[in-house]
């Protein structure tokens, strides 16, 4: 880890999830040990990779770095991506929330109804597209 303690853009922690950490890993589905997980602080994914530092050494050198978003990365991004950022600056963190929520719900709702109408139509053999019902 001291490889990376001045680093500007990297974060190596190692977190007690029985003690202090608790909570943090609760949020991010820690429920194994050793869990490392990697990428934006708000969107953590698991690794599962080799474990000795040679291997996370080459995965971070190979996969990590700087990545699209709003700010100073604004410019990795492509021009849709970079357009719907746009869209989302000028509102307020309480609207932003909102929004948030609202696509959850929706997506929440909609997914398990979608799958259950694909299985169907799976089952009866159609391509959809029909009203039958």
């Amino acid at each position: 880890m001291d490889d990376f303690a001045d680093s500007p853009t990297s974060l190596v922690a190692d977190v007690d999830c029985t003690t202090e950490g608790k909570e943090l890993c609760e949020k991010h589905g820690v429920r194994g040990y050793p869990t490392i997980k990697y990428g934006d602080p708000g969107d953590l994914q698991d690794y599962n990779g080799g474990r000795s530092y040679d291997d996370l050494k080459k995965f971070a050198e190979e996969n990590l770095g700087p990545s699209c978003g709003p700010g100073e990365n604004i410019g990795l991004c492509d021009a849709d991506t970079k357009a719907k950022i746009e869209t989302y600056l000028p509102m307020s963190t309480g609207k932003l929330e909102g929004k948030i929520r609202k696509i959850t719900k929706d997506y929440e709702a909609e997914i398990p109804i979608m799958k259950k109408v694909l299985a169907w139509a799976q089952k009866k053999g159609g391509t959809g597209g029909s009203s039958e019902l």
